[in-house]
């Protein structure tokens, strides 16, 4: 979702506002989403990167992030009226305990709703969740391999750790690869997002900042997504 600040900037706004205006695109193209048929949404809300901002903006996206969760699990919203299970995926640690609260307090909410799910990457880099797996995979290598039977090689085969051990360790393990990628602003580059899992994912690069990203660019995306289905499935076969 990048491209709040420019918006702000350009409109004459205030910093925050831009913020507030993506938060109600964002919303807009939900419902599209559902509506078309979308069952995995995900989002790239913050990054491990935008702690290194001004302290006083990071507390002020705090804030905001906060209130914008709680309105999600309001009655009546778009999360209610969908059946959507929001999971909020990243270093949720490294949040401030009001929001952590918040969104753990969203994630029970709507635990059992089963018709879509949208993944709000929060507090997260691709390379973090990589990091993460690896290191839960080696740490359940390690209590397998000190309760193993050292003298058992058939045992000591099973302890390797293999591509399965890493991908169940990652934090989107709740959401398939995703078929498409929109990184609003022109920008072509992911910016340390889904590296893992966007190996087959088609990239669209609208030049619209996020605030400005309407319904026909989500039907673009999804016209040339469509186009080139053969050849991405082609892909996929071959790894």
């Amino acid at each position: 979702m990048d491209g709040n600040r420019r918006y702000a900037k350009k409109q004459n706004l205030k910093e925050g506002v831009g913020h507030n205006v993506g938060f109600s695109a964002l919303m807009s193209l939900l419902q599209y989403c559902y509506e078309l048929g979308v069952q995995y949404v995900t989002v790239y809300a913050f990054s491990i990167d935008n702690f290194k901002r001004r302290p006083e903006e990071v507390e002020s996206l705090m804030d905001l992030m906060q209130e914008k969760i709680d309105k999600l699990i309001e009655e009546e919203s778009i999360v209610d009226r969908y059946g959507i299970r929001i999971c909020f995926i990243g270093n949720l640690k490294l949040l401030k305990d009001s929001v952590r609260e918040a969104a753990e307090r969203a994630m029970r909410a709507t635990a059992k709703n089963s018709k879509s799910v949208l993944s709000v990457c929060i507090a997260y880099t691709s390379t973090d969740e990589i990091t993460h797996a690896v290191q839960e995979s080696c740490r359940e290598k390690l209590d397998a391999i000190e309760q193993a039977d050292s003298h058992n090689q058939e045992e000591g085969n099973n302890l390797l750790i293999n591509l399965v051990d890493i991908e169940k360790k990652m934090y989107m393990v709740a959401a398939p690869d995703p078929d498409i990628i929109i990184r609003t602003s022109g920008e072509t580059r992911l910016s340390n997002f889904l590296l893992w899992q966007s190996a087959c994912s088609h990239l669209y690069s609208p030049s619209a900042l996020w605030p400005d990203l309407g319904f026909w660019h989500l039907v673009w995306a999804v016209l040339n997504f469509q186009r080139d289905h053969w050849f991405f499935e082609k892909i996929k076969k071959q790894i």
